[in-house]
Order: C-alpha cells, then structure tokens, then sequence
C-alpha cells in the first residue's frame, strides 16, 4: 500500500472508520474530525485523513469557527486542495441554506431553534461584530437576511436610516436585529439597549414592529425580548 492511499478511512481498522461507524450507530455517535473526516475522505502521505481533520478544528477553533472560513483562509492547511476546500464551504452554505428555507416557509417563532441557529451560523464565530437584520413579512416569515454594518471587537455604528430603508426595499412589515458579541459574552449592554429603542422609534414611523434583538456568540443568541429589553 503506498504513502497515499494509507492516509484514508480504508486504511483504518473496520470498527473505527467513521463511515461504517456512522452507518451502524447514525451520526450523533461521532465526532467532530470524524464526521469531517468523512467529508475529507484522505489525508496525505504522513498525515491521515482523522489527522488532517483533527488539524482543521484546532487551527480553526472547532465545528464553528471552521465553517465561518472562506476557501482561501483554509489555504493554510497543507493538503487541503481545492476540492477539499470547495467541500468544506459548500456544507457550510447548504446548511445555511437549509435553514433559511425553514424560516421563509414557516412563521418565525414557530422554530425559535431554528432562529438562534441560523443566527449562530451566520454570526457566531466572526471575531469582530457584525449587525445584521432578519426582514420578515406580514405572516413573520423570513424575506431576507443583511449585514448591514461592520464594527471593531468594542463596537460597531448602526444607522437607523440605513436600516429603515432597508426594510422599505423589502417591503418588511417587522424585522429581528442580531449582532454577535465576539468576546463570548451574551449579556447586552446599555449601548445595545439604547440602540434596541432608537432603531424602534425609527423603523415605527413607517409601521415596521422590532420583534426582537439578538446577542449572538459561538455558544448561544441570547433574545432581548425574552430579557423584556425589545
């Protein structure tokens, strides 16, 4: 057997392969590089498909940072081709689509879950703050998603015009605010209470309600208005 045909899941002993494993006993029984080893299927001569994957979630800082990582970023890693790195962003973005479809084809809070995970998703492991805002429809369906600013790891300027005009180009009739805490904190400060009521009074002068405003990390998304904050 030669150096690169070693490093895949066949050269494992049967009982620790990941995809028999995941066949036999479904894919809660893995782990993380397990499952990514899957998805990876060899590694290179000298460094094994598990070993290779292991490497992507400790450069990375697991599961979520690792799927907030551009193709480019994962450069980085020798092996990792552009086959491999086109595999890896394209699960993230069929995830981030899966959900969105649950929340354009349902109301809302009907899959509050669903809600904090996309956000999550979309927001959790970024490691400067980002705004963004969920357009939803008469029926709290999901139009759109946008992030509409970009700030440092302390703050970030939100504009209520630009968000209020944003809302008008998707015919909104309500939105959610989101933007994420970098330093794993969940808990919202006066600055996000104060901008919570300004972007209300703004986007109520064209009759669009602000059902609530998320605190995202890579651990949770915290609701303000389960807080009574919104």
């Amino acid at each position: 057997m030669n150096g690169l045909a070693s490093t895949g899941l066949k050269s494992l002993p049967h009982d620790a392969r990941p995809r028999e494993k995941l066949l036999a006993r479904g894919p809660a029984a893995l782990g993380d590089a397990e499952l990514l080893a899957i998805l990876l299927r060899t590694g290179i001569a000298g460094k094994g498909v598990l070993h290779m994957a292991q490497e992507l979630l400790d450069t990375f800082g697991g599961i979520g940072g690792l799927l907030h990582t551009s193709a480019d970023g994962l450069k980085v890693i020798k092996g990792l081709g552009p086959a491999k790195r086109a595999e890896v962003v394209a699960v993230l973005e069929l995830s981030r689509r899966a959900l969105a479809q649950v929340l354009q084809e349902k109301t809302l809070f009907d899959s509050p879950r669903a809600v904090r995970e996309y956000l999550q998703l979309q927001l959790g492991a970024r490691t400067h703050e980002v705004f963004a805002v969920l357009f939803l429809d008469s029926q709290n369906r999901l139009l759109a998603m946008e992030e509409l600013f970009r700030g440092t790891l302390s703050q970030t300027s939100v504009y209520p015009r630009e968000v209020v005009l944003r809302a008008l180009h998707h015919h909104a009739a309500a939105v959610v605010l989101a933007h994420n805490h970098p330093s794993g904190t969940a808990q919202p400060s006066r600055a996000d209470e104060a901008l919570t009521q300004s972007l209300k009074a703004a986007l109520s002068l064209v009759d669009v309600r602000v059902l609530d405003h998320f605190i995202v990390t890579r651990d949770q998304a915290a609701s303000m208005a389960e807080m009574g904050l919104v």
